[in-house]
């Protein structure tokens, strides 16, 4: 496994996102205030810290599964590497609870980072035949 370094800015008493087992590939972050958020609505979360990522990678906010069994959901957030403010999640509230309390430090979602190519499009007039062709949404079956 190859090594990244990336620049981290630290707020006050935020916490560095951190792999919790050997193995993990996601970082999780925690919760840099308390919140409270309504059912079915959504918050930004500030996690405490700022990247400055290489060129050629990308950070990713993503749900924690943990928390998302117990409804408390997080929108997927893509960090550019020209972007120098504070990460924030966005988490909605699906969970039972009219008001859903977060608080400081809990582990709210998870951080990847990713290598992403430089795209440069070749335009053609027709792409190459696979089994599944246009089947879209739901083709593969439940």
């Amino acid at each position: 496994m190859k090594n990244l370094k990336v620049k981290i800015k630290l707020f006050d008493d935020g916490k560095l996102p951190e792999y919790k087992r050997d193995g993990d590939v996601c970082l999780d972050c925690y919760a840099y205030t308390d919140a409270m958020i309504l059912k079915n609505k959504r918050g930004l979360i500030p996690l405490g810290f700022a990247l400055e990522l290489p060129e050629g990678w990308e950070a990713v906010l993503r749900p924690r599964s943990g928390n998302n069994k117990d409804g408390l959901d997080s929108c997927i957030g893509t960090i550019d590497t020209n972007y120098r403010g504070e990460l924030m999640a966005c988490v909605i509230n699906n969970t039972d609870a009219e008001i859903l309390k977060i608080n400081k430090d809990d582990r709210i979602c998870q951080l990847a980072i990713r290598e992403v190519p430089k795209i440069e499009w070749e335009i053609v007039s027709e792409l190459s035949e696979t089994n599944r062709g246009e089947n879209g949404f739901g083709s593969s079956g439940k």
